[in-house]
């Protein structure tokens, strides 16, 4: 016999997951990007606006 590990096929054995039933289980967070609502620029600004209109 070979000492190299064998596949679930060749032996038959299924593992199952054991989780813990009590105590703390820790999940890692990674910061992500967050985006904003684009914000609309007005084509002119308040001052060129009263200017304009101050002109007229």
């Amino acid at each position: 016999m070979s000492s190299e590990p064998q596949s679930k096929s060749e032996t038959g054995l299924q593992f199952h997951e054991v989780l813990p039933r009590n105590g703390q289980v820790y999940q890692e967070d990674l910061p992500t990007t967050v985006l904003c609502k684009p914000k609309l620029m007005p084509l002119k600004s308040v001052t060129l606006e009263r200017l304009e209109k101050m002109q007229r």
